[in-house]
């Protein structure tokens, strides 16, 4: 299965160089964006694992060259689960990326995994499900910037997401 997928795509034709408080403290401010989810749903926070960064980071050149959000095949990442986003000429942060995830939670319905949104369709909640996914206990995330466009790649473990189970 193909995880959903986000996309912020802002018009511009200059491409702007990087501003370092962009990615200053990339990992307190995105684990924090992914543990205030957490928080408000009752799940126990994540903890921030350089490892998973890594992995994510080494996804980061192969989807710029696809140039597109398509998720790495699973079996290049036993036991993770991965959210992506991408965002044009850098317009927004790291985290507001990961907030797009956070807004799914409005089409959201408790329930057992798939059948949890109210959409019908539970790619349009998937991002924010291994968000708040109390059995993932790990997250590790990397940005990517080339040709104008930045990537935001998260990797999670244990993996939600498991159909059958429930998500809160």
């Amino acid at each position: 299965m193909v995880l959903g997928l986000a996309l912020a795509v802002a018009a511009s034709a200059v491409t702007p160089a990087l501003p370092p408080r962009q990615t200053d403290g990339l990992a307190q401010r995105l684990l924090a964006v992914h543990n205030q989810a957490r928080a408000e749903v009752g799940a126990p926070p994540l903890v921030w694992d350089e490892e998973l960064a890594r992995s994510a980071a080494s996804y980061g050149p192969r989807l710029a060259a696809i140039g597109r959000l398509v998720h790495s095949p699973r079996e290049e990442r036993p036991g993770q689960r991965e959210n992506l986003a991408m965002d044009l000429d850098w317009r927004g942060t790291p985290e507001s990326l990961a907030t797009m995830w956070v807004d799914e939670k409005k089409i959201f319905t408790p329930g057992l995994f798939p059948a949890v949104t109210r959409t019908g369709r539970w790619e349009d909640v998937a991002h924010y499900t291994q968000m708040i996914w109390k059995g993932t206990t790990h997250v590790g995330c990397a940005i990517h910037d080339e040709n104008g466009w930045r990537y935001l790649i998260c990797r999670y473990s244990p993996p939600g997401n498991k159909d059958g189970k429930p998500v809160p």
